[in-house]
């Protein structure tokens, strides 16, 4: 599938034009005299997850924070975001407006999965690069001048199965999935990888996202005889789960997304949460790393209503990926262009951009984050208990464009 979408996008890129075709508008954005970046994201201040702002501030919080320091040659950035509603059809619009009115030089950390997939086509006419979308979709791998950090779900439930069966030494697994592409995705992971272990999941349960009751999800678990449940759903789902679960006396240990690694699942689950797992591409939010220190410092600073957590570290990390990129431009002695910014991008390998580790892209291959470790709820903290590992094989390199 994944070959199939990168032939479609390649067929876009090049019925539209690349990047080198287009010089006329390759400094747009760039005011090389007063050393001025202007970037810009489409983000949802209204609509149903307005709530997602957190993630919005941390990149704002980013930028400020450079613009303070200068620690970027000198340069600023400007960062322009406009509210879509996490509206498709409407981020088409916001992103066109910031293309053709604010004269952006790339979309940097714009927020949502079906709407960054809903600017490509647009994006690839206009020549803009996508760097940091804040989205998990396979599509964004094989996009040309898509940059993401997000993995695939399904790594990530892979990562969780290793880490259970090889470092915990569980055999009895279950499997509960949220019955939408989130699910799904985590699932076409979980399934192959435990084949490959030589096991059979001892359940396989898909659940509505608006699922509150988990209490015949949880009978048919410890009917099973499961040792651990792999979980891939809201922090919502997560906590219905867990207080099921203990309702009927269910010991097992439980493994969560990265996303649910976060304050505000804590404030839904209680001390349910303890000894729980999250596989995450992102270093807990209590780490010590400067990258990490920076974030909490600078979201208390700029954003001090904000909640500290896995949704801003995402947003300040998305935000990263871009500064990244452009200080790689700025070191090549290339000309500022689109181009030559998405040609440096092409370069990276191995590198720590905000909370994330390991990221890598390379022409034709932008799956940027490669690599995972096992976050653990325990003793009042979110510590983690298994370094960055590369996803097992089997499922990354399955995923890998061909």
């Amino acid at each position: 599938m994944l070959n199939a979408i990168r032939k479609c996008a390649l067929a876009t890129a090049f019925a539209v034009g690349t990047l080198a075709a287009a010089p006329a508008t390759a400094e747009t954005g760039i005011d090389l005299e007063n050393k001025v970046v202007t970037i810009g994201a489409f983000t949802p201040i209204t609509g149903p997850v307005p709530f997602y702002a957190t993630l919005t501030h941390a990149s704002e919080a980013y930028f400020k924070r450079l613009n303070e320091t200068g620690e970027v040659d000198g340069w600023t950035f400007n960062f322009i975001t406009k509210d879509d509603g996490y509206d498709p059809a409407r981020s088409v619009a916001v992103a066109r407006t910031l293309v053709e009115d604010d004269k952006i030089f790339a979309l940097a950390a714009p927020l949502g999965t079906a709407t960054n997939v809903a600017v490509i086509p647009y994006a690839n006419e206009a020549g803009v690069p996508i760097i940091g979308p804040v989205g998990g979709s396979s599509q964004f791998f094989v996009e040309p001048t898509v940059f993401p950090l997000l993995p695939d779900y399904g790594w990530s439930a892979a990562s969780s199965v290793d880490y259970a069966v090889n470092d915990l030494g569980f055999k009895k697994i279950a499997l509960l999935w949220e019955n939408d592409e989130l699910g799904k995705s985590a699932k076409r992971g979980f399934d192959p990888y435990m084949e490959s272990l030589g096991l059979e999941p001892v359940e396989s349960i898909p659940f509505d996202v608006k699922t509150t009751s988990f209490s015949p999800h949880i009978r048919r678990i410890a009917n099973s005889g499961a040792e651990a449940v792999v979980i891939f759903g809201s922090n919502a789902n997560l906590a219905a789960a867990l207080k099921a679960a203990d309702l009927q006396g269910l010991d097992v240990e439980w493994f969560a997304p990265f996303f649910t690694a976060d304050p505000s699942t804590l404030k839904l689950t209680g001390d349910l949460l303890e000894g729980v797992h999250f596989s995450s591409w992102l270093l807990p939010v209590a780490s010590e790393e400067p990258e990490v220190v920076a974030y909490r410092e600078s979201v208390a600073k700029y954003y001090p209503n904000d909640p500290v957590g896995v949704l801003g570290l995402n947003g300040w990390s998305n935000a990263a990926l871009f500064h990244k990129g452009f200080q790689m431009l700025l070191d090549s002695g290339k000309d500022i262009t689109r181009e030559n910014l998405v040609e440096v991008m092409n370069t990276m390998s191995g590198e720590a951009v905000g909370g994330a580790r390991g990221v890598t892209f390379e022409p034709g291959d932008h799956r940027g984050t490669r690599q995972e470790g096992i976050i653990q709820y325990k003793d009042g903290k979110f510590v983690l208990v298994r370094e960055f590992e590369p996803y097992p094989a089997v499922v990354f390199d399955a995923a890998a464009p061909k």
